[in-house]
């Protein structure tokens, strides 16, 4: 980096936009876990290309440590800001959809790492502070030492491990349980889909966990349920009755999202909803229906809908 600067003209300025782009890709991943949203991901990720772009970076060690706690801070912000507007939030608020087979979120190879960006973690995550929430990203998502987040965060280095502690033992309680295997998720999603669709409610409630919850995110801008759905019978009068209202003129495809399975809803080439289930197993170690989340509201389908768009022309 060196003596760098904007005054190093046309060059020095394509430099500096290379070097942010390299860094883009993890700043968007940072963003979007601690946000909970890839609109305001990409706005966070713009605001801190506006600051890279205006910085002297002549006193600018390595891009990624400046850029890092430039983004984390502009995510704190919107964070304690998100905050009091979801509290008037109509119904359920759960994450926005990301589709995770496109890499956008970075690699997701092992059960790990696709717990990190699971629906129900980005939900556990809400009961963090926005710094505890910055804490556990950058520790677990992107390895991150303490030490680093500490200069992140411009805190004491024993505070960030006391943060990280209080953060975790939150989180232990609502963690989400085993996962079946590949084959056994893709069998049971066939199964369900299925027996919901020709509404045969004995077959589908034996495929959902004792405990099942669904929950519909509408936003207050399309008709959904205000509150979650629990227990067998009501998961699956709920999907029996979702479905038929929609009916032949809904197209269903499949996609990965936020590392877990998600069957997607088209209606006139726009996507209307996304479903995302999360699997478990029973106490006789079958494998059953945990957990589904349904995306409705349309102001947060819209990247996922870019997502797919582009891989349909790339194909």
């Amino acid at each position: 980096m060196g003596g760098m600067s904007e005054a190093g003209g046309a060059g020095g300025a394509g430099a500096a936009v290379a070097e942010f782009e390299a860094e883009r890709g993890r700043l968007f991943g940072i963003a979007y876990r601690m946000l909970g949203s890839a609109a305001e991901a990409e706005d966070a990720v713009q605001d801190a290309y506006l600051r890279w772009h205006a910085a002297d970076r002549g006193y600018i060690g390595a891009p990624g440590p400046w850029l890092a706690k430039v983004l984390a801070n502009l995510c704190l912000n919107r964070l304690t800001s998100a905050r009091a507007r979801r509290e008037e939030y109509v119904g359920p608020w759960l994450p926005e959809p990301v589709r995770t087979d496109t890499g956008a979120l970075g690699p997701l190879e092992t059960a790990e790492q696709r717990e990190a960006v699971s629906m129900a973690m980005l939900v556990m995550l809400e009961r963090l502070s926005p710094p505890e929430r910055a804490v556990v990203v950058l520790r677990d998502a992107f390895d991150y030492g303490h030490r680093e987040i500490a200069a992140v965060l411009d805190w004491p280095e024993a505070n960030v491990r006391q943060a990280y502690s209080r953060a975790k033992k939150h989180l232990a309680d609502g963690r989400p349980r085993f996962a079946a295997s590949a084959e056994v998720r893709a069998d049971l999603l066939e199964r369900f889909l299925t027996a919901a669709a020709e509404g045969a409610l004995d077959r589908l409630e034996a495929l959902l966990a004792d405990d099942v919850v669904a929950w519909a995110d509408g936003g207050g801008k399309v008709r959904s349920a205000t509150r979650p759905v629990s227990g067998r019978n009501a998961v699956a009068r709920f999907f029996i009755g979702m479905l038929q209202k929609f009916g032949s003129g809904v197209v269903v495809t499949f996609a990965e999202v936020n590392g877990a399975a998600a069957v997607l809803g088209w209606e006139d080439g726009a996507l209307i909803a996304a479903g995302m289930v999360e699997f478990g197993t029973d106490d006789f170690g079958n494998g059953v229906v945990t957990d589904v989340r349904i995306m409705r509201n349309p102001d947060k389908l819209g990247f996922l809908e870019i997502q797919c768009r582009e891989l349909s022309q790339n194909a």
